[in-house]
């Protein structure tokens, strides 16, 4: 599953490409897995808006966007409804304007989110219109410039939901951001926990986007075993924890993220800071630091990977 390098890679590049264009078409497949929100709706409520910007909630990628455009100007769009693929010709397609990309009165003020969790295999990629369309497509983005947002995800574990901020909260991730949380605040998430520290890490209501890769190599080099309760941990242990949780994060969205499965950036490309883990799927290969094999046990129903002299 994309953790918050691998989601933040992808938020960033699709942020840089498609900001301040506009959505003209929205197209979404028939498995309903996908959708919290009906795919009617999202097409209904995404189409005219534009991208004001793109950005990350945890595990969570979220588009922000402008209101409706409602008055026409020389160019014009196509505008579709769920179901019917951009590229087919559709008896309910109406021909509407649109004003130019990256120009509006709304822009400055988000009016609605579409929000993305790319669950275990989902992909958000940037792509050209004639780029032939990958197995496993759920959602397809027509903007303006020509380009298109596709969603991929073959086991349909990610999730789509469109949120009209005129009637609802604007989407935040349940748990703090590792990548800023403060040092007294990382404290108190652990204070007396029975469970054990990496189970809490992986808790999503506790820290957002921190997931199986990132906590195995952020206590190998914080030191601490994985099956270590969590509130037992000293004071000092835990901003050992802390600081080396945001470096190994920080060093991974560097990297583009770990492809150890399905991953790829908004481009397709796929990430590099899997070259670098240092327990992480490596099951009796030597530590990188003192030679001993690593090893593997089960902590909380999840594989996990740790150096038996390095943490204790």
């Amino acid at each position: 599953m994309p953790e918050l390098p691998e989601v933040e890679t992808i938020a960033r590049g699709v942020h840089e490409r498609i900001r301040g264009d506009r959505i003209v078409q929205a197209w979404f497949s028939s498995y309903p897995q996908p959708f919290k929100t009906p795919p009617t709706q999202q097409a209904a409520g995404l189409e005219g808006r534009t991208v004001l910007g793109v950005h990350r909630e945890g595990k969570h990628i979220v588009l922000e966007l402008g209101g409706v455009a409602a008055h026409p100007s020389q160019n014009a769009r196509w505008m579709g409804h769920a179901g019917s693929h951009p590229n087919h010709k559709n008896k309910n397609v109406v021909r509407v304007g649109h004003p130019d990309p990256g120009v509006g009165e709304n822009e400055s003020k988000a009016e609605a989110q579409w929000i993305v969790h790319l669950g275990m295999t989902g992909r958000l990629l940037v792509t050209a219109p004639d780029v032939p369309a990958a197995a496993h497509t759920h959602a397809r983005l027509s903007l303006v410039s020509g380009r298109e947002l596709r969603f991929v995800d073959p086991r349909r574990f990610g999730r789509l939901e469109f949120r009209d901020l005129s009637g609802s909260a604007g989407f935040e991730a349940s748990g703090a951001e590792p990548l800023t949380i403060a040092a007294d605040k990382f404290v108190a998430l652990f204070r007396r926990r029975k469970l054990s520290i990496k189970a809490a890490l992986l808790n999503q209501t506790l820290l957002a986007g921190v997931g199986n890769i990132y906590a195995d190599e952020s206590l190998f080099r914080a030191g601490i075993r994985p099956g270590k309760g969590a509130g037992r941990l000293t004071r000092v242990e835990l901003e050992r924890l802390r600081l080396s949780l945001c470096e190994v994060l920080r060093h991974a969205i560097r990297l583009g993220g770990s492809s150890v499965s399905d991953y790829v950036d908004a481009d397709g490309v796929r990430g590099f800071f899997q070259l670098e883990h240092c327990v992480y799927q490596r099951t009796g290969l030597p530590c990188r630091r003192c030679e001993t094999p690593i090893r593997r046990i089960l902590v909380a129903g999840r594989g996990t990977h740790y150096c038996p002299k390095c943490q204790r």
